[in-house]
């Protein structure tokens, strides 16, 4: 008998090279830092990075976004490591996609492109499978002429799910008129949330809000006692969880709700609008904040302007600060290192934010369960408060 012979049948994971055009006033410290989350969001959604390009313009190219010296540069690099996409750390228009697909003849994503991507993989629900395919098309919609035309026979990878495998070649019309029946099953799938959100007002409501991979759905697990998907990747929840909690026997809603980031797709707020109904809606926020992250203040910058976005803003908030454990060794190491800069003390913070908000400011480790305890006894004193407001016979 001779040797049995087998055969790889898995797909090879798609390689992709990043682009970055940042104006002259950004740092090089923040493309950097830029171009690490667009290296994650690409890692998320299953794809290798294996060249950064990086060209400073006081504004991008209209009809390529970079210079043509820079798109030579790119186009030998993609020919030279046969390269499957180039993916742009901003949206481009049509036109650019058009222009740049053109000239490096292979599949062209944009920041938008993919974070729609991701949250077709993340998709659960019916409700959130219609409000990411409503989002496809109405990004695909203005860029339906000769999109993609060199890989019309290539299907699957970043930037081809949901509608990007069937409708590319579909004439406006048709992708009209399913944008049209999404909205109509979306408008049924609000008025069963209003229903539900309706039966459960009487119930103090917090929810969990805060930038995309900051740690909510480890926490959400740890105040409800209940097993929702968490993940160390970007978007690892989509839907809105929401559980019942009781503290001192006086029982909230819990609710998890779908990470923001910077330059999030208008058109998927847009299409999440009943989730972020839960926000909206909700008696408190509960912002997490990574703070081992070196930009957690420009996320938190990102996360109220994103409230404003939702009219959320003026909402009570609890901040809290996550990952504590994280920030303490990077802090123990700098102070090792004797560098000229060092991380400031926990205490130090505290008292900054503290002042900043005129309130606690909590720091905990969620995965090393630190001061957990002291989260759940703010929690429940806030929950009370707004409790006995709302019924003070109660008391």
């Amino acid at each position: 008998m001779g040797k049995q012979k087998f055969y790889e049948t898995a797909k090879p994971q798609e390689t992709a090279v990043l682009v970055a055009v940042p104006g002259y006033r950004q740092t090089d410290e923040q493309t950097k830092e830029y171009l690490d989350e667009l290296a994650f969001l690409t890692e998320t959604a299953g794809a290798e990075t294996i060249k950064r390009f990086v060209q400073k313009l006081e504004k991008p190219d209209r009809a390529t976004f970079v210079g043509s010296g820079k798109l030579d540069e790119i186009k030998a690099f993609v020919i030279e490591h046969n390269v499957d996409m180039v993916i742009f750390d901003d949206d481009l228009s049509p036109s650019q996609v058009r222009n740049i697909e053109r000239e490096l003849q292979v599949k062209i994503v944009d920041r938008s492109l993919l974070i729609l991507d991701i949250f077709a993989l993340r998709a659960k629900t019916a409700q959130a499978h219609a409000q990411v395919e409503m989002a496809q098309y109405q990004y695909l919609l203005p860029r339906l002429t000769n999109l993609w035309t060199h890989l019309s026979k290539q299907k699957g990878g970043i930037g081809m799910k949901g509608p990007g495998e069937t409708e590319i070649e579909t004439d406006r019309r048709i992708v009209r008129e399913k944008i049209t029946l999404l909205k109509e099953r979306l408008k049924k799938f609000e008025k069963q949330n209003y229903e539900q959100r309706k039966s459960r007002a009487a119930m103090v409501r917090v929810a969990l809000v805060g930038y995309t991979n900051v740690g909510k759905s480890t926490i959400m697990n740890l105040l409800s006692k209940s097993e929702v998907f968490a993940e160390n990747k970007l978007f690892a929840t989509v839907d809105a969880t929401v559980r019942k909690v009781v503290f001192n026997n006086i029982p909230f809603l819990l609710s998890d709700t779908v990470g923001f980031i910077r330059k999030l797709p208008t058109k998927l707020v847009e299409a999440f609008k009943s989730t972020l109904d839960e926000i909206r809606e909700a008696d408190l926020l509960v912002h997490v904040v990574d703070i081992s992250h070196p930009s957690f203040e420009e996320h938190i910058e990102v996360v109220n302007d994103t409230l404003k976005d939702i009219n959320a803003v003026d909402k009570p908030v609890l901040l809290v600060f996550n990952k504590v454990d994280l920030y303490l060794q990077k802090r123990e190491q700098e102070m090792q290192e004797e560098g000229d800069e060092v991380l400031p003390s926990i205490e130090d913070l505290k008292a900054t934010y503290m002042a900043k908000i005129h309130a606690p400011a909590l720091f905990i480790s969620a995965t090393n369960k630190i001061n957990i305890d002291g989260l759940r006894e703010e929690l429940q004193r806030r929950v009370e408060e707004i409790h006995y407001e709302r019924y003070p016979n109660n008391v």
